[in-house]
């Protein structure tokens, strides 16, 4: 699944290629999960932003006088994709599209179905219960050591889960918490760290976030930027993937097991506890 440093790679992309289009027209794939995108006609794009997975763009129209605004929620699920193309292709798994009046098309993509799309009023995620109860972003200055430390000590889960939840910080999925936890040297399966230790992880998930950015994102099979090339973050990974593989740090061979039903790399050396 894309996770932050997909989507805000794609969100780069994308921004300068449909500010200030109209989308003259919206269609979608017969299903209730995609059905919204026709919602979207005869808005002008304002702006392309990101709010942990989700790409939220930014609409206004003027009706009756009255300026008129909605948000066009992309959700990408585990495969989805988007793209600008000059015509439509024969695919069968575009699951909406939306026409530009420049003779573009903005097209979303999505093999597997478990992406979304959504037009809503501005903040209004009541309909998107991921979205609307997300925490901080990981790079918002309001997000301290103190406040994540606090977080992360509400719950009894193991550590791995509460980074997944999305409540307690937004955009991690399974890639980035387990890079961030080996790079702090936390064991997944931890349901409480220290203040240090909640400071340590902190930098770790903003250092891992920031390189993978850096790096495109992340492709290990579908994912694509707007304009179908991969991720190059995938040969940068120390501990995502690598079971049976020697640590980087120790040389012990890490590990996996499966944590809140997903799979879970870490090393037995350095993340002990």
């Amino acid at each position: 699944m894309p996770e932050l440093p997909e989507v805000e790679s794609i969100r780069c992309q994308l921004e300068p290629l449909i500010t200030g289009k109209t989308i003259l027209n919206g269609h979608s794939f017969p299903s209730k999960k995609f059905q919204q995108a026709k919602l979207a006609s005869g808005f002008h794009v304002q702006t392309v932003n990101r709010r942990g997975k989700y790409l939220l763009v930014n609409l206004e129209k003027e009706s009756n006088g009255k300026i008129k605004l909605k948000e066009l929620i992309i959700h990408l699920g585990m495969t989805g994709s988007v793209s600008i193309v000059k015509e439509q292709p024969d695919d069968s798994y575009i699951r909406a599209q939306w026409q530009l009046d420049n003779g573009q098309i903005l097209l979303f993509r999505d093999i597997r179905r478990f992406g979304r799309i959504a037009v809503v009023n501005p903040g209004d995620y009541k309909s998107l219960p991921t979205l609307n109860n997300m925490g901080p972003e990981p790079f918002d200055p309001r997000l301290t050591a103190a406040s994540f430390y606090q977080s992360l000590s509400f719950s009894k889960s193991h550590l791995k889960t509460k980074l997944l939840s999305q409540k307690i910080i937004a955009g991690l999925g399974n890639i980035y918490v387990d890079e961030s936890l080996w790079r702090s040297r936390i064991n997944p399966i931890a349901r409480r760290i220290g203040k240090e230790r909640s400071e340590t992880l902190l930098i770790s998930i903003r250092e891992v976030l920031s390189e993978a950015i850096n790096n495109g994102g992340t492709t290990l099979r579908d994912y694509r930027t707007p304009d179908g090339l991969t991720g190059k973050n995938q040969h940068n990974l120390n501990c995502y993937g690598r079971a049976g593989k020697a640590c980087k740090n120790c040389s012990s061979i890490l590990k996996s097991r499966i944590i809140g039903q997903r799979s879970t790399t870490w090393c037995p050396q350095c993340q002990i506890s």
